[in-house]
């Protein structure tokens, strides 16, 4: 048992002491069709092993998953949320909880009503870690260098008051650091830790990057390491206690 705990320690990503995250500016105004990839070149001195954060709001505007609706309008609004979602769990007023396509449970089905063109709605990437490979691509074909990138989108959370980012896509860097096996400080072995390093990365760069600021994606100059795709992360029906 204690050769195969080495083992496991010994192939496991090392994780950094430090990180330094810096808000990406210069990108511009993202339209349907743009190359992501192409303008956070342009706009970023990156690094090899750098973690490249993007907000969701830029991956569905250059992917053109914007839809036509009136603000104003309560029942329109409704039924754009419907359409996006697989199932609702709770609704209370103009509130929808609700699962989509890729397996998350969020407000509005991840219908985004803010910071987009008057009259529009932006939906979620079909297919947010396809999304981030292409823009991780686009930057190694503009001239970048090699580098990871994730995906960000708001979430609100169960018993918690405020927001935070989480991560819905990710390419070329770790989506979960699974520590069960290993032994904890006291050398005790862990049995359930699996740290989510793409949810932490996700939260970390908003903070430099905020909801009011103009700033879209983030660095953040540490590495953790490839594996699984984030679709990997959330909990299906029979493994979460509150579905």
């Amino acid at each position: 048992m204690r050769g195969s705990l080495a083992l496991l320690k010994a192939t496991m990503p090392t994780v950094p002491d430090t990180l330094a995250i810096s808000g990406i500016t210069g990108v511009g105004e993202v339209r349907p069709g743009d190359d992501l990839g192409t303008l956070i070149a342009g706009a970023a001195h990156l690094q090899d092993r750098d973690i490249v954060v993007v907000t969701q709001k830029i991956v569905s505007k250059a992917e053109g998953r914007l839809v036509e609706v009136d603000h104003g309008d309560t029942g329109a609004r409704r039924r754009v949320v419907e359409r996006e979602a697989v199932r609702v769990l709770r609704r209370r007023g103009e509130l929808i909880i609700a699962e989509t396509s890729h397996g998350f449970v969020c407000a509005n089905a991840g219908v985004d009503f803010s910071n987009v063109p008057d009259g529009h709605a932006a939906l979620l990437p079909r297919d947010p870690d396809r999304s981030a490979q292409r823009i991780r691509d686009g930057i190694a074909a503009a001239g970048g260098p090699s580098v990871g990138v994730v995906i960000s989108d708001t979430f609100g959370r169960p018993w918690r008051r405020g927001l935070t980012d989480v991560a819905i896509g990710c390419a070329g860097v770790l989506a979960v650091l699974d520590l069960r096996g290993t032994a904890d400080a006291g050398g005790r072995q862990l049995q359930v830790t699996e740290v989510a390093i793409v949810d932490e990365l996700a939260a970390a760069a908003e903070l430099v990057m905020g909801k009011d600021r103009g700033i879209p994606a983030a660095v953040v100059r540490a590495w953790f390491g490839d594996g699984r795709a984030l679709r990997d992360l959330p909990r299906n029906a029979a493994e979460d206690l509150f579905r």
